[in-house]
């Protein structure tokens, strides 16, 4: 039986990117994630959100921003099997 729970690690946010993208590590160890939305009327926010649901195959309402919702620093939260989570989070900081 898989372990439930929510995995909470940070993440800087690149808006107004060319191309939507989640992967690699920022200095500080944290998940970039690249989205096309502005930051205006918390655009980017959701796009994030939205993005980090695919990228963990989870359902947008598993994916919560804990702190940061107005910085492009932020601690999320993935809610699920927390060994699968972790296991695609090392994946996407490798890049």
């Amino acid at each position: 039986m898989a372990a439930a729970g929510a995995v909470r690690f940070g993440v800087r946010v690149k808006p107004k990117a060319r191309t939507e993208r989640v992967g690699g590590a920022w200095a500080d160890g944290a998940l970039v994630v690249e989205v096309q939305a502005a930051a205006v009327d918390g655009r980017a926010n959701a796009a994030v959100l939205a993005a980090l649901a695919d990228a963990f195959d989870v359902g947008r309402s598993a994916v919560t921003i804990v702190t940061g919702a107005r910085s492009r620093t932020k601690l999320v939260a993935v809610e699920g099997d927390a060994a699968a989570i972790a296991g695609r989070l090392a994946e996407l900081l490798a890049g």
